[in-house]
């Protein structure tokens, strides 16, 4: 059977796609682009925030509207944690955020017989880590390698511990053997992926921690880049940073989820660190590595948030000099105790929230205008603009003159930047 996937959302939701398009064709099946024609229509959904439950209900009537004759199948979190209102939609299959490889059993099941099915289990009684086959779309430079499902800090504005249940990690001799393999393919970077890395380890009471993990693909794959998902900012300690800091291959970008910069914001967010302790891992991170690239994630107009409260965050901000950063209005996510709260007008959020690009565009240029002069390898991924594109260990985008260079490391010197991407020469 034909059959196209449509994925919303987070890079795990991208790893798992990549996984069951991988089962598809081990299975003999054709994956198509999801706008050519096919027997089955998948569309893996986010629902982080009640927009990301409108846009997958966008694309599933969109599905069915110009497929009429094919199979239409969700998966994903919104209709682990929605199940009842996905029921209400003209869908052929439903399925949650578990069992993948049963997934794909049950669209060929549905294709084949032409009739409904469902299959949603009980997140929170999940305990086995479900190993799948690690890897990145055609062409790809990187490969994702997923460590580590599930999430149990339950922040107020949240509701993906409820759509993935506790955390989950692979094992440590699955996750090297599966590096091993990535490697072997010709992927010269591997991104770790998961719902909550930092947690990686918990639950397989070894007291082995996530820089084990991190030492171990390392050996598994030497030669190839290790890059890290999203960190908890509790994990960089002392000892992570000295671990790290010795290893060669391990990319010096490090995403720090900060949120806010306020300490009652963080406190109403039911987040785990306070701004000190956040500024440490940020001071201990420069310490160890060499301008490393400090990332982060910015809610604002959080509710109850006041003006002096935004201002203690900008302050904040500034003081940590990310690389870069994503920032977005709080958007209500219904079920959770912050959609219970006093809410901030949508202008007040969407006025910070410029305001917050506004500093952290600056906070980028200076980042970059750092990086000029300093010789960097550049992993060279596809050409643009007439140039070569590609990332530097640090995750910033370098342009030289060149062709050829797919899947090519080289030295490259900065010689200028605009702002938003580096320009630079090769250097053999």
């Amino acid at each position: 059977m034909k059959v196209a996937i449509y994925t919303l959302g987070c890079k795990v939701n991208q790893y798992e796609t990549q996984a069951m398009e991988q089962s598809l064709r081990a299975r003999g099946h054709e994956v198509v682009d999801f706008s050519d024609a096919a027997d089955a229509y998948v569309v893996n959904t986010c629902s982080v925030t009640a927009v990301s439950d409108q846009k997958s209900r966008q694309v599933l009537h969109r599905a069915r509207r110009e497929h009429p004759g094919a199979v239409v199948a969700v998966c994903g979190c919104y209709p682990q944690t929605h199940a009842d209102d996905v029921r209400k939609l003209d869908v052929d299959l439903i399925a949650g955020t578990g069992d993948r490889t049963g997934f794909i059993g049950l669209l060929e099941q549905a294709v084949a017989e032409k009739r409904h099915l469902e299959a949603i289990d009980k997140s929170f009684e999940r305990r086995v880590f479900e190993v799948l086959p690690a890897g990145g779309m055609e062409n790809r430079t990187r490969a994702m390698l997923k460590v580590e499902d599930g999430c149990v800090n339950f922040c107020t504005y949240c509701i993906i511990p409820y759509a993935r249940g506790p955390v989950r990690s692979l094992p440590l001799d699955k996750a090297t053997e599966q590096a091993r393999g990535l490697a072997a393919d010709g992927y010269r970077e591997i991104v770790l992926t998961g719902i909550e890395i930092s947690s990686w380890g918990k639950d397989l009471k070894t007291g082995q921690t996530l820089i084990d993990l991190v030492e171990a693909i390392c050996a598994a794959a030497p030669g190839v880049r290790i890059r890290l998902g999203s960190l908890e900012p509790r994990t960089v300690t002392e000892d992570f940073c000295r671990r790290a800091a010795a290893l060669p291959m391990l990319c010096p970008q490090f995403h720090l989820s900060m949120q806010s910069g306020c300490d009652a914001t963080l406190k109403r967010m039911n987040r785990k660190y306070d701004t000190a302790r956040f500024a440490q891992s940020v001071e201990l991170l420069n310490q160890y590595f060499e301008h490393p690239a400090i990332t982060t994630d910015m809610i604002t107009g959080f509710p109850e948030e006041t003006e002096e409260e935004f201002a203690q965050t900008l302050a904040f901000i500034r003081q940590c000099g990310f690389a870069q950063m994503h920032i977005f209005p709080y958007s209500i996510r219904p079920g959770t105790p912050a959609a219970e709260m006093t809410q901030v007008p949508k202008a007040v959020k969407e006025d910070r929230a410029r305001r917050g690009a506004a500093v952290a565009a600056e906070l980028r240029r200076a980042y970059l205008e750092d990086c000029v002069g300093k010789l960097y390898p550049v992993l060279f991924e596809q050409p643009r603009d007439g140039k070569f594109f590609g990332h530097a260990p640090n995750y910033m985008e370098v342009l030289v003159d060149g062709e050829d260079l797919h899947n090519v490391v080289k030295n490259v010197r900065v010689t200028a930047t605009d702002g938003d991407v580096l320009f630079g020469e090769i250097e053999d």
